[in-house]
C-alpha cells in the first residue's frame, strides 16, 4: 500500500529507489544517445547553488577510448567496465563560472563576485557536480536503465588522459545499461530515520 505522505506512485518509488541497486553486470543491449539525452533533459532541472552546472559527462563509446579508460581503473573495475554497454566519465568543470552570466542573468556580477578565485571554484564545482551526479543516477533509473558508479580508479591518470587542459577533474566513472544476470548484490542495510534525523 502506498504511503499517503508521498505523491509519487508505488511503482515509481520502487523503480527509482527501493528496487534499484548499483549494478555490476549488464545485458548487451546498447544504450543510445537519445536515451542519454532524455535522461539529461530531465535531470538538468535538479537544484544546484546559484544554478551552476559544473558537471561534464564524457560518453566512452569507442573501443580505443574504452581501453584508455580501463588502463586507469582499479583491477576490480576493469572487466565490468570493458563489458558494460556504455561507460560515462563524470567530471567537475572548474571553469563553470564562465556560464553563470547566461545561467543567472538576474545577477550579472555573480561570476566575479563569488567565483573569481580558483580554489573557491574547485570546492563549489566538486559539491555541485556531485549533486548533479546523484540526479543523473536517478534519471538513469527513470529510463529503465541501471547505473554502476565507481570511484576505484587513478583519478590523476584519468584527468591527464581525458582532461589534459587541467580545468576538469573526474568525480566518478559510471557503467550504464540494462541490468543483466547477477547484476545486483543483496541490498546492504540503511540507517533508519531516527538514526539520521534530529529536531531542534
Amino acid at each position: 500500500m502506498s504511503d499517503p505522505a508521498l505523491v509519487l506512485d508505488e511503482a515509481a518509488q520502487d523503480l527509482l529507489f527501493r528496487e534499484a541497486h548499483t549494478a555490476s553486470a549488464f545485458s548487451p543491449e546498447p544504450v543510445s544517445d537519445e536515451q542519454l539525452r532524455a535522461v539529461y533533459d530531465l535531470v538538468k532541472y535538479g537544484p544546484t547553488a546559484f544554478n551552476q552546472t559544473p558537471l561534464r559527462i564524457v560518453l566512452v563509446r569507442s573501443a580505443e577510448a574504452r581501453e584508455r579508460l580501463v588502463a586507469h581503473m582499479a583491477d576490480g573495475n576493469k572487466a565490468k567496465t570493458l563489458a558494460a554497454p556504455l561507460t560515462a566519465i563524470l567530471a567537475a568543470d572548474y571553469e563553470f563560472h564562465e556560464e553563470l552570466p547566461r545561467l543567472v542573468p538576474h545577477f550579472p556580477g555573480l561570476k566575479d563576485a563569488f567565483f573569481g578565485a580558483r580554489e573557491v571554484r574547485e570546492g563549489s564545482a566538486a559539491l555541485n557536480a556531485a549533486l548533479q551526479m546523484g540526479y543523473l543516477i536517478v534519471g538513469i533509473r527513470a529510463a529503465g536503465l541501471a547505473a554502476g558508479p565507481m570511484t576505484g580508479y587513478d583519478a590523476a591518470g584519468i584527468d591527464k588522459e581525458f582532461f589534459p587542459e587541467g580545468d576538469h577533474s573526474v568525480i566518478s566513472v559510471i557503467n550504464i545499461g540494462r541490468p543483466g544476470d547477477e547484476a545486483y548484490k543483496p541490498r546492504a542495510p540503511r540507517l533508519d530515520y531516527d538514526e539520521v534525523v534530529t529536531t531542534v
